[in-house]
């Protein structure tokens, strides 16, 4: 058992120095899941629009939105996950990808 939990240990300490490039991968991963159900309630609220306007909107919503959303989530993410232990870190992360590649695939984006 303390094998493991030292090799946990030590892949952990490998991945501390890239826990913000993580965070912002886990936000992407989950947000392009999201993306195409969002698209469809904006797509319904605004059918009845002109293109140009339409055009906006999913600008907006996409580059925009999605863009601020990352850009102010990673860095509470990146530190939620460094406040975490080493055996912590590794079960919160690979239970997070399990989770949100299963969810893709439900929802057949993979």
């Amino acid at each position: 058992m303390n094998t493991i939990k030292g090799l946990i240990q030590d892949l952990a300490a490998l991945i501390y120095p890239w826990i913000s490039d993580i965070a912002t991968a886990m936000l992407v991963c989950i947000l392009i899941v999201l993306a195409p159900d969002l698209n469809r309630v904006v797509k319904r609220m605004i059918g009845a629009k002109n293109f140009l306007v339409r055009t906006l909107i999913f600008i907006l919503i996409n580059a925009f939105g999605f863009g601020l959303l990352i850009v102010w989530a990673s860095p509470h993410l990146a530190a939620t996950l460094s406040s975490l232990s080493p055996v912590w870190l590794m079960a919160v992360l690979s239970i997070s990808f399990i989770f949100i590649g299963v969810w893709a695939e439900r929802q057949r984006q993979a």
